[in-house]
C-alpha cells in the first residue's frame, strides 16, 4: 500500500480521537522521517515538507471541526501560495512534530504557519494562505468561521506574513508584467 495514503490515515484517525482545538489554536502531530521521505542526501526531500504539510492542515481541520463542516457544504480546500524556509536538514528515522497553526485570515484567506520542530528547534517554517471553494465562488473565512460556530475577529497579522504577501504581491505583479513574454 502506498505509505503517503497509511500517513494520511493516520492523522485523520489521530485527529478524530484527539481534543477539539480552537480555531487559533496549534495542532501538534508527531512524525518520522521514512525512507520513503528521504533523497539522495538521505534527509527529508524538499518536496516531502510540503506533502507533510498538508497533513498538518488535514490534523487542524479535523480538530477545529472545519472537516465536517467542509464536507457538509461540500466546500473544496485549496492553497493558493506557500512558501518553505528549510534551516537544518531532517535524517532518516528522525522523530519531529509538525506544528501547524491559523496566525490570521481576511476576507479572502486563511494564513497558517507550520513548524517542524525536532528537540526544540526548527527544521523547517512554511507559510501558507489557503481558502475554500464551492464550485467557482470562494468561501470567505467569515462563512467559515461561521459554520463551525467560531465567529470572531482575525488577530493581526504577524510582520512576517505581512512581509510574505508583499513580497508575493511583487512577484504576482511580475508574473502580470511578463506574461506575454518568452
Amino acid at each position: 500500500m502506498n505509505p503517503s495514503l497509511i500517513r494520511t490515515a493516520g492523522v485523520l484517525a489521530g485527529g478524530l480521537r484527539r481534543p477539539t482545538l480552537g480555531i487559533l489554536e496549534p495542532s501538534v502531530v508527531p512524525m518520522r522521517v521514512w525512507p520513503s521521505d528521504i533523497d539522495l542526501n538521505i534527509h527529508m526531500n524538499n518536496g516531502r515538507y510540503l506533502s507533510l504539510m498538508d497533513l498538518g492542515r488535514l490534523d487542524l481541520m479535523v480538530r477545529t471541526g472545519m472537516w465536517k463542516a467542509v464536507a457538509r457544504q461540500g466546500w473544496r480546500p485549496m492553497i493558493g501560495s506557500a512558501t518553505v524556509r528549510f534551516r537544518r536538514p531532517l535524517p532518516l528515522f528522525a522523530r519531529f512534530d509538525l506544528r501547524s497553526a491559523v496566525v490570521c485570515w481576511d476576507a479572502k484567506w486563511f494564513f497558517m504557519e507550520q513548524r517542524f520542530i525536532r528537540d526544540g528547534l526548527a527544521y523547517g517554517v512554511g507559510l501558507v494562505k489557503g481558502l475554500f471553494r464551492m464550485g467557482d465562488r470562494n468561501v470567505p473565512p467569515a462563512e467559515v468561521l461561521a459554520a463551525i460556530g467560531r465567529l470572531q475577529l482575525s488577530p493581526p497579522p504577524p510582520p512576517g506574513i505581512s512581509d510574505w504577501l508583499a513580497a508575493e504581491g511583487k512577484l504576482a505583479q511580475n508574473v502580470r508584467n511578463h506574461k506575454h513574454r518568452r
